[in-house]
């Protein structure tokens, strides 16, 4: 029997999406082989600490999002890079030290899936699953993800900035002139539909800031689309592919993250979305376009909106999407006839054979 390839998974972390990286990690962690591969899980707490979890059993509460957490142990993780030319975690003072072939990090968000992370394993000379520092920095920045695609001619929605303690912001009153109203309120690095907000009129404005700003320093203020939300899943490095189309049909008033995680009647997920095959198509090139021109690797989850005169606009790419048993990536692929065993497989020989 060949030799098992040794993977350390990374979860949690420091952002507001930490109990949605566990939900994806006890996902991912099912759906490995264990015949293929040996798995060292690690859960980075709120506070920053690296613990060696058990990936049998290493979540609390996972039956409730909002206060699942990990199973803390006394075993912190020590990293230590190039330790013989091998790359090693150390768990604890007296523990051997695990070597290991590549890190899968199952982060959402900030210090995870803005390039933080793999940065550091960039410079131990760790193989990292997915995205590059470049990417993932410019990707988990809606903002710059705007900017970089509009530059490209990809279309995407309008948009203004807004930063913390600036005194040039722009007023409600400029927005709704230039974007119109309702308008969208949210932070430029972050995820999971966290800190963001629908307003229409000045009162509500003001609280979405206030809300917005204490997950990020820099807002952005977005036009709403009046169209469906539809998604598509990328996978590959140079020559991407594109799963099947899906569609989010919110039954609230936009897909929050209650929608997403909480209320199991949140939000209808179609795949496929019922659009014409000419939208699809433009769709999967779109994507693919997006995908190359951010310099994406691995995956990446595009959103769209679809509007009522048969446009399609980018809303954001997902380096690192979520991998949870309802999360929209490994659903589409599993759709178009890719298991979540499957899928990992492919990123896997992605990731070590680039």
């Amino acid at each position: 029997m060949s030799k098992k390839i040794s993977i350390a998974i990374l979860c949690g972390g420091q952002s507001a999406e930490h109990e949605i990286s566990l939900l994806s990690a006890k996902n991912i962690v099912s759906s490995l082989d264990k015949n293929k591969y040996d798995l060292q899980l690690i859960g980075i707490d709120k506070s920053g600490t690296w613990h060696k979890l058990n990936p049998d059993n290493f979540l609390i509460n996972e039956d409730d999002p909002k206060n699942i957490h990990f199973s803390k142990t006394d075993n912190q993780i020590f990293f230590s890079p190039n330790y013989y030319n091998k790359q090693t975690i150390n768990c604890g003072e007296y523990d051997e030290n695990t070597p290991f072939d590549l890190v899968i990090p199952v982060l959402h968000g900030p210090n995870g899936e803005d390039g933080t992370i793999q940065g550091l394993f960039k410079l131990a000379g760790v193989p990292v699953l997915g995205c590059g520092v470049l990417s993932s920095a410019v990707c988990m920045d809606k903002d710059m993800t705007k900017k970089i695609l509009k530059a490209e001619g990809i279309p995407v929605c309008n948009h203004l900035v807004a930063r913390k303690n600036s005194k040039t912001n722009p007023s409600f009153e400029i927005a709704q002139k230039q974007l119109g109203i309702p308008l969208f309120i949210k932070p430029a690095n972050m995820g999971s539909s966290v800190g963001v907000s629908k307003v229409s009129n000045n009162t509500e404005f003001e609280a979405a800031l206030d809300l917005a700003f204490k997950h990020d320093d820099k807002i952005l203020i977005e036009e709403a689309i009046d169209g469906r939300e539809l998604e598509i899943a990328v996978l590959g490095n140079l020559e991407p592919k594109t799963s099947i189309v899906g569609e989010v049909a919110p039954t609230l008033d936009f897909y929050s993250f209650d929608a997403k995680y909480v209320n199991p009647d949140g939000a209808h997920l179609i795949i496929p979305a019922d659009i014409p095959e000419s939208a699809a198509k433009e769709m999967s090139e779109l994507a693919i376009k997006a995908f190359t021109a951010l310099e994406c690797r691995g995956l990446a989850r595009c959103d769209f909106f679809y509007t009522k005169d048969n446009k399609l606009l980018i809303n954001e790419l997902n380096t690192f999407p979520g991998f949870t048993n309802i999360s929209q990536y490994p659903m589409l692929w599993e759709k178009s006839g890719v298991s979540n065993s499957e899928l990992m497989d492919l990123l896997i020989n992605f990731t070590l054979n680039t």
